[in-house]
Formats: C-alpha cells, structure tokens, sequence
C-alpha cells in the first residue's frame, strides 16, 4: 500500500495542526495504522497507532491528552489530531501501515511507509 501523508506545517506553541495519510493501492480497512516522528540525528519514535476497526488506539505518553489519532476507512485514509504543540514536537511525520496484529509501537512491525510531512512548532 503507498501511503501520503500531508498536513504538516508551521503553528505557535500552544497550536493545532491535523494530519493526514491517504492510502492507495488497496484498502487500509484491516490495517493496522500508526504515527511516527523523527528529528535530525535521533530515531524514529512512535506517537500513536490506531486498529483496522478504529476502537482501539495506543499513544506514546509525550503526546498523550493531546494527540488524538482516528481513521475513515470509507476514505482510505489515517488522520493525527494534534493538539496544545510544544516546541518538542517539532519533526517530521510519517504515516505507516501493518498488515498483521495490533496497535504497536514498534517500528519493525509496520510493512508500509509513507513519506513525512514537516511539522514546526515555533515557541
């Protein structure tokens, strides 16, 4: 599946800004989704991570009560509400797709990468 993710830009502290990762080439619908982040020089962190039904969603503690991940598989497509943006969450994001499982936080378990999408958040 080739995903698209967009939405990113640049938003004062204090923000909000939505992503979104448009799928194609076959339907996400019994996908697991999920939200990565990455600054120059670190690793590729987890932010959020979402099951092929919606009903259960997994978020990394940074952005926990901030960040709200939801997805319209009618749509194809993924989305990451972000709101209350610190300077910290400045990155670029990215969007992947897991064929087998449940929501995870962990990297290797997602087949499909989309590419980033910049998000600045000045303070």
């Amino acid at each position: 599946v080739q995903l698209q993710a967009s939405g990113g830009g640049v938003v004062q502290a204090g923000g909000s800004l939505r992503l979104s990762c448009a799928a194609s080439g076959r339907t996400i619908s019994n996908y697991v989704m999920g939200w990565f982040r990455q600054t120059p020089g670190k690793e590729r962190e987890f932010v959020a991570s979402i099951s092929w039904s919606g009903g259960v969603t997994y978020y990394a503690d940074s952005v926990k009560g901030r960040f709200t991940v939801s997805r319209d598989n009618a749509k194809n497509t993924v989305y990451l509400q972000m709101n209350s943006l610190k300077a910290e969450d400045t990155a670029v994001y990215y969007c992947a797709a897991a064929r087998f499982g449940s929501v995870t936080s962990t990297r290797t378990l997602y087949d499909d990468w989309g590419q980033g999408t910049q998000v600045t958040v000045s303070s």
